[in-house]
């Protein structure tokens, strides 16, 4: 039995406590207060889109993902979503299989690979952002030989596409949730995505039909009528006053790193699928200037929210406890759940990191 002790965040609160854990959360002792440097255990981050880090890229099968799953827990992201690239079939038979290898296998020092969020191919071949140049239509039989590859739980695609409604229906049938994202869907489109069972937005602003005030678009109906919505909060996605008009607008925005292989590395060029991406200071381009997506941690995106006046509880929601709860995961600590949990300094420096219990950072 391990123990810790510190100001813990559980059941939606701070309170001064002793935290006794092996795999699990066994109990949470009220302390009352203490005069010793302040510690804060919080539960761990849970990041639903994410290509890489670490000088490796999702799509470079089994070995690339351990590698990433590695680099973000020991950033304090103890559970993740693989997130592909726009590619073509063999490139994402590869990745999905590397999925289920790791799922299937999972080792110390992982953070733990939940699943799948298929960005792509089905998005729009004039929003693909950084995404590699390989979109396709809607097509079910290709979700079905997906669907039998590895567990997929978020798809992204543009809801204008012909065919994306009934795919829509289809996945949702499945268990699957649907994004909306990289579309030029109308306000319209958009909705009947919605009505059709679609749920949340992808990286919300980016690659997507802006908000304009005689025609929403895709961003004004999440606006209007969004639930789940994720965003990077890299500070070069969204300018943090748009982030705090999201947190009053959409009450389940969450973050998401959208992390590249070029995360926690140097400058210089990183693989993004088929892509070639360069590096410079805290972005990541590709040659003609366009975001690729980013070097972030879900660590550094609470201490971003932080900065920009969010409260803890409010960055903690987002980096941790509203994605779990969107994916169904185990929200947060409680007694009985996985013991996945950080220990954060006086200043949110991150000192520890135990996923089902085991240490996999100690400053």
């Amino acid at each position: 039995m391990r123990l810790l002790e510190g100001l813990v965040f559980a059941s939606g609160r701070r309170l001064y406590a002793r935290v006794e854990f092996d795999a699990l959360v066994r109990a949470i002792v009220p302390l009352g207060s203490s005069s010793h440097p302040v510690r804060h255990i919080l539960p761990g981050f849970v990041d639903l889109h994410v290509h890489g880090g670490g000088g490796a890229d999702v799509m470079g099968g089994e070995a690339a993902l351990r590698q990433v799953a590695r680099f973000h827990a020991q950033h304090g992201t103890t559970a993740l979503l693989a997130t592909t690239a726009t590619a073509p079939w063999e490139d994402l038979e590869a990745a999905l299989l590397g999925v289920r290898a790791v799922m299937q296998d999972p080792r110390p020092g992982e953070a733990r690979v939940v699943g799948v969020h298929l960005e792509g191919p089905f998005i729009h071949p004039e929003r693909l952002g950084a995404q590699p140049p390989y979109p396709r239509l809607p097509d079910l039989g290709w979700m079905e030989r997906l669907l039998a590859l590895a567990p997929i739980r978020v798809v992204t695609l543009a809801p204008e596409l012909p065919g994306a409604l009934e795919l829509i229906a289809f996945l949702r049938a499945r268990g699957v949730r649907v994004q909306q994202g990289h579309t030029r869907a109308t306000y319209e489109e958009a909705r009947a995505a919605l009505e059709a069972g679609a749920e949340g937005f992808t990286h919300l602003f980016n690659a997507m039909s802006p908000l304009h005030h005689r025609a929403p678009g895709v961003v004004g109906l999440a606006l209007e009528r969004g639930l789940w919505a994720e965003v990077i909060p890299d500070g070069l996605h969204l300018h943090p006053a748009v982030l705090r008009l999201l947190a009053r607008a959409l009450p389940q925005v969450y973050a998401v790193t959208d992390a590249v292989a070029a995360a926690g590395m140097p400058e210089g060029e990183y693989r993004l699928g088929r892509l070639r991406v360069v590096r410079r200071a805290e972005g990541v381009f590709l040659p003609d200037g366009t975001l690729a997506g980013s070097t972030l941690t879900q660590h550094q995106a609470l201490r971003n929210l932080l900065r920009w006046g969010f409260p803890l509880e409010e960055a903690v929601a987002m980096t941790a406890l509203r994605p779990a709860r969107y994916l169904g995961l185990a929200e947060g600590l409680a007694v009985g759940g996985p013991a996945d949990m950080l220990v954060l300094g006086e200043n949110f420096d991150l000192e520890e990191v135990y996923i089902a219990g085991r240490p996999v950072l100690r400053a």
